[in-house]
């Protein structure tokens, strides 16, 4: 049975609830204990799927095709543990179970109510899987006083009630605010966090306090009598130059130590960290820098592409240098020549997206870095908009277009190059249906997928491989009835799903390094394992800067 681990936020939002879990995952691994990590998070919408990324950042996918919040992709990067659909939880998707359940007279006709309804259905939710592992992680989303997760908080303090006595511990993150007049770090806002914990039935066992500036003995001494924990679980949390540095940071601080305490687990067994020491070196000390650009539709809120950022650092991890990674808004280029600001990068990567909006820009972003021979990585739309540029400006189809687009425009004259397949989510067993009504109830293939590389080509050679399993999001497909055009223009088809019937993988033999996947690479990604794809990405990139 489990070990559970409860992380609350109080004080303010984004303080690295997520980060912290994460990195305690990896303690915990390192002392030789299984884990792991889900997110219970209080907002409404059944799942990020249909979120704009300016209002949530990235959306995380499964292997086994869930839309789960970017949290998880942390826990997988961290940890190594591929997280699945029963690790990812929010308000919205445990009230529509409920209304479901009460649909079908599950509750006898008994009056649906928050308690114990709703908290009956987020603790069987927290139950799932608790055999299979030594630590359940799992981080409460939103912040302390935030009304719509008041039935977390409740369901916890329940379900914690119901344990075996020492089987659950809480720990808290807050905020100790630096005052730069009075040349103060002040405790009072953690000790309300703290003390509205408590009012509804919570004690944390430690607590984790972000600050610019060290805690002094004093403030820790206070933190730990107000809040009612010893001084040794009052762990710091200070800025990092990489997230990387997180979990030795933490280690340092104590944090894993202070949960074996709080769980009376002696004698404790020593961590090896030799993996993260390994990761850290490779950050602090790289032996060189290249400037890649990102050319995207969503660069206004990083967080929406965190996991190919977090890939591309991978890459450079595993070929020792930095990237420099640069956002570039992808409708600069309906206006303005992409020379003058792609000049000088190293390489380019175009993410996905889903939309017309930007997508000239993207093109004429697969043009340049063609036409320049300049490394070039599309990720699912990026793909997409680099088989486009193919057509118009080699293959002789200057109305190449997307069916998404004639969704959009109503302009009928678009030759439909990328199109709904016929091959419907229902029947594949990598799909899945998105929910909502109207666009967004679109099939829209989900989670991982296997597929078959040429024998010969680039990304096989980069795999090492000719069967892969990669994950997916996205509705349209490369229409194959334009396969023979475009293969004679010279863009080969070098991954097709396992069937033979989707194109997953192009590439252009001419060229240094040109692949447009429609998978996404950066979701399986890791600092200690990173995704071959990336690692290869770099090093072109490194090629490419001696060229510059």
């Amino acid at each position: 049975m489990a070990r559970f681990i409860f992380i609350t936020g109080g004080v303010v939002s984004s303080l690295g609830k997520g980060l912290a879990s994460a990195a305690l995952g990896a303690l915990l691994q390192a002392r030789g204990y299984s884990v792991r990590l889900r997110k219970l998070d209080p907002y409404l919408n059944v799942n990020p799927g249909t979120m704009s990324p300016f209002e949530h950042g990235e959306v995380f996918v499964t292997d086994d095709g869930a839309e789960t919040d970017l949290d998880l992709g942390h826990y997988e990067r961290f940890t190594g543990v591929a997280a699945r659909r029963s690790d990812s939880i929010s308000a919205g998707r445990i009230y529509s179970n409920v209304l479901e359940k009460e649909r079908r007279g599950a509750y006898l006709g008994k009056t649906i109510q928050v308690i114990p309804h709703v908290t009956d259905e987020i603790k069987e939710f927290i139950r799932i899987g608790a055999d299979e592992v030594d630590f359940m992680l799992c981080e409460i989303g939103g912040t302390v006083g935030d009304i719509e997760g008041l039935p977390f908080l409740e369901a916890i303090r329940q379900f914690s009630q119901e344990q075996p006595r020492g089987q659950c511990m809480f720990m808290h993150l807050t905020l100790l605010p630096y005052i730069k007049a009075s040349g103060e770090l002040k405790t009072k806002p953690t000790q309300h966090s703290v003390k509205e914990l408590r009012s509804i039935g919570l004690a944390p066992d430690i607590l984790v306090c972000r600050s610019e500036q060290t805690i002094p003995a004093k403030e820790r001494e206070k933190l730990a009598l107000f809040c009612n924990v010893r001084p040794d679980a009052v762990i710091a949390a200070h800025d990092l130059k990489s997230i990387y540095e997180a979990p030795l940071a933490y280690h340092r601080e104590g944090l894993d130590q202070a949960v074996l305490d709080a769980f009376r687990i002696t004698p404790a067994p020593r961590p090896q960290l030799d993996r993260w020491r390994d990761v850290a070196e490779r950050v602090e000390h790289p032996e060189g820098t290249v400037r890649i650009a990102i050319v995207g539709k969503y660069v206004q809120l990083e967080d929406a592409y965190k996991s190919i950022a977090e890939a591309l650092i991978h890459g450079g991890m595993a070929n020792r240098v930095r990237v420099q990674i640069e956002w570039v808004e992808a409708e600069l280029f309906e206006r303005e020549d992409p020379a003058a600001h792609l000049s000088g990068f190293h390489a380019i990567l175009v993410p996905g997206g889903f939309g017309e909006r930007g997508t000239e820009g993207k093109i004429k972003a697969a043009q340049f870095a063609r036409e320049r021979k300049l490394p070039y990585l599309g990720i699912s739309l990026g793909m997409q908009m680099a088989v486009l540029e193919a057509a118009r400006n080699v293959a002789g189809l200057p109305t190449a277009g997307s069916e998404e687009f004639i969704r959009e425009s109503g302009n009928t004259r678009i030759e439909a190059v990328i199109h709904r397949s016929a091959q419907g989510a229902a029947d594949d067993p990598c799909g899945d249906a998105a929910e909502g009504s109207g666009e967004f109830a679109e099939a829209i293939r989900l989670g991982e997928c296997e597929a078959v590389l040429a024998a010969g080509s680039k990304v096989a050679e980069i795999y090492g491989t000719e069967r892969i399993s990669e994950r997916h999001r996205h509705r349209y497909e490369v229409n194959t009835a334009y396969r023979e055009r475009l293969e004679q223009a010279g863009l080969r088809f070098s991954g097709m799903s396992a069937d033979d019937q989707l194109p997953v993988a192009v590439e252009w033999a001419d060229h240094p390094w040109f692949i447009g996947v429609q998978f996404h690479p950066e979701l399986k990604s890791k600092p200690f394992a990173p995704h071959p794809l990336f690692t290869d990405f770099v090093r072109a990139a490194i090629a490419a800067s001696r060229l510059v």
